[in-house]
């Protein structure tokens, strides 16, 4: 991938690139959040204005996942895991990919972060909807790639690991 194209993906990630009127109903989401079914009408516009932008696939994420509409997050999740895979280069199984395989180590290196968010709230609605060993596996799976935990995947399987042991204190 050219450096060129790089910085465009990158730009998506911040809105840049997302087409003016899938902006709009992306405001109008936010100012209609309240009201699920015009939210969502807006979202549902914005996606198919610009199906494949990070910033419209982030703002129906926070959507669904704000709403406590975790399946449907999961969704999105699953696409943005996907999108980041196919951006970075990266095998679209996440269960394939190596520490080596992007700039995993670097904070400012905006795809391969987007790839490890992705992966995060991937492992997350896992473990949340009751799937605790896929979830378990993908958040293993971001410590792998994110050994400086700077994601914070440590805490979710702190989580998992307490989960049905009593408090002794």
């Amino acid at each position: 991938m050219h450096e060129a194209d790089v910085e465009q993906l990158e730009l998506a990630c911040f809105g840049g690139g997302l087409p003016e009127q899938a902006e709009f109903h992306l405001r109008l989401a936010g100012l209609t959040y309240h009201e699920d079914r015009v939210a969502e009408s807006h979202l549902q516009k914005a996606l198919a204005i610009a199906p494949d932008h990070a910033a419209v696939l982030i703002g129906l994420y926070r959507y669904y996942f704000y709403k406590g509409r975790l399946g449907e997050a999961l969704d999105v999740a699953e696409l943005c895991l996907l999108k980041s895979a196919g951006d970075n280069g990266l095998d679209v199984d996440w269960h394939k990919v190596k520490q080596d395989d992007a700039n995993f180590g670097s904070y400012d290196a905006i795809l391969p972060r987007f790839y490890l968010f992705a992966l995060k709230a991937y492992g997350y609605l896992h473990m949340r909807l009751g799937n605790r060993e896929e979830g378990r596996a993908a958040v293993e799976k971001l410590l792998e790639l994110d050994p400086g935990n700077k994601l914070g995947g440590k805490i979710l399987l702190e989580v998992l690991e307490r989960e049905g042991r009593e408090d002794d204190d």
